[in-house]
């Protein structure tokens, strides 16, 4: 089969559609969750910001951030950033639907899959996991569900960006 093949290109686009539909929905539901019940995770936000669980080395204490004013607006600005991630997700899952363009569908997907791996890479990963030491946390250790949301959002970027399927619009028999 080669790669202006229709079939090859419908697979391709099913399977980016599909893996960016499932991490849409994804975020869709943490953001949702953290909008309707806003109290769960902003306890955990507070725990990994003021490094109240950790080893509470005097060499790492003086990063944690204790006020609360400061704790409740990086939550809000996380939950910002999930609901755009969520909705140009969702849009992306859309467009490879849509099989109109797919260049524009890879586009827009590219963005809230890089969205969602800044938050759960650079956000929980390395700042949360490195800089407040959430990695020393039994109880506020969040590491591995990030790194499953981050590896996820990677194979999808990955089979988004997948030659095959470079045509804006796959060629009809």
């Amino acid at each position: 089969m080669t790669t202006t093949d229709p079939a090859r290109h419908s697979s391709h686009r099913l399977a980016a559609g599909v893996l960016t539909g499932i991490l849409a929905l994804y975020i869709t539901l943490v953001a949702l969750g953290n909008i309707t019940d806003f109290g769960t995770n902003q306890q955990f936000v507070r725990h990994v910001l003021a490094m109240d669980s950790t080893f509470k080395d005097h060499d790492l204490m003086w990063r944690a951030i204790t006020s609360t004013a400061l704790q409740d607006t990086a939550y809000v600005l996380i939950i910002a950033w999930e609901t755009v991630a969520a909705l140009v997700l969702i849009w992306g899952t859309y467009l490879w639907a849509a099989r109109r363009d797919d260049a524009f569908a890879r586009r827009v997907s590219t963005y809230g899959l890089l969205m969602l791996l800044v938050l759960f890479g650079a956000g929980f990963i390395a700042i949360g996991g490195e800089w407040f030491a959430m990695w020393q946390a039994k109880a506020w250790n969040g590491e591995d569900s990030a790194t499953r949301v981050f590896l996820l959002s990677s194979v999808a970027l990955i089979v988004n960006h997948l030659p095959g399927s470079r045509n804006s619009v796959a060629p009809t028999t």
